[in-house]
């Protein structure tokens, strides 16, 4: 009895090695293959949130490709050719399957507003409106979704007329184009005039608005340090 059992031991030795090589190599080869797949769009592991920072707008989405059970509870419902998208904060989804996936909006579809936030820029005096890397552009009485333009794009607005903005704080042009943007904004709510926008109304009429515009941009930007000619 002790013969055979020491005559098989070599074979139970290998038996093992055996083994523990197969299941070795079957992990590795499964890392590898992880490894090569990546984080895709799927609903396993995958980027969560994607950080916009492009033309400062500094602002967090849900990541494009992100599988979701439910929408968010202030979603709104938009059609485009036959087919139902959902908007909320930004973030645009899509049905498929049993889930609700992150999705970029195509090219034309048309909304009645604009996202929460998003960032003014000019391109040849036109305004885009930026969020979530997807361009706005006003059309009719709402907006719609655009290729990125080609030119090169300005956060300043265009002047209604040329104004002379002098620092008087030592304000970094950073800080500048900062405050001319928002100081827009402000004049625009204030005055109802928009000089980035198709002239309505008569002559004299835009004429006064566009004044009224000018006084609102002067008294924001002398508000925050500014000396305005």
């Amino acid at each position: 009895m002790t013969y055979a059992h020491d005559r098989n031991r070599p074979f139970a030795y290998g038996l093992i090695v055996a083994l523990t090589s197969g299941l070795l190599l079957f992990g590795l080869t499964a890392t590898a293959g992880a490894d090569r797949r990546g984080p895709g769009p799927g609903p396993g592991p995958g980027p969560r949130e994607f950080h916009d920072s492009r033309y400062q707008h500094d602002r967090v989405y849900p990541a494009r490709g992100l599988h979701v059970v439910r929408l968010p509870h202030d979603h709104r419902i938009v059609m485009h050719g036959g087919t139902r998208f959902y908007f909320s904060a930004g973030a645009w989804y899509r049905l498929m399957g049993p889930n609700f996936v992150v999705v970029a909006p195509p090219i034309g579809l048309i909304v009645p507003f604009l996202p929460p936030y998003y960032t003014t820029i000019w391109v040849g005096g036109v305004p885009y409106y930026y969020a979530n890397e997807v361009y706005y552009a006003h059309q009719g009485t709402g907006y719609v979704v655009v290729q990125p333009p080609k030119e090169e794009a300005s956060q300043v607005p265009p002047p209604a007329e040329k104004m002379f903005i002098y620092p008087r704080q030592g304000q970094t042009e950073q800080q500048q184009a900062t405050d001319k943007y928002e100081c827009h904004r402000w004049a625009v709510s204030q005055t109802g005039f928009d000089p980035t926008q198709p002239p309505s109304g008569t002559e004299a009429q835009r004429g006064e608005k566009r004044a009224d515009y000018q006084r609102a941009m002067g008294a924001c930007l002398d508000g925050r340090g500014y000396t305005v000619k």
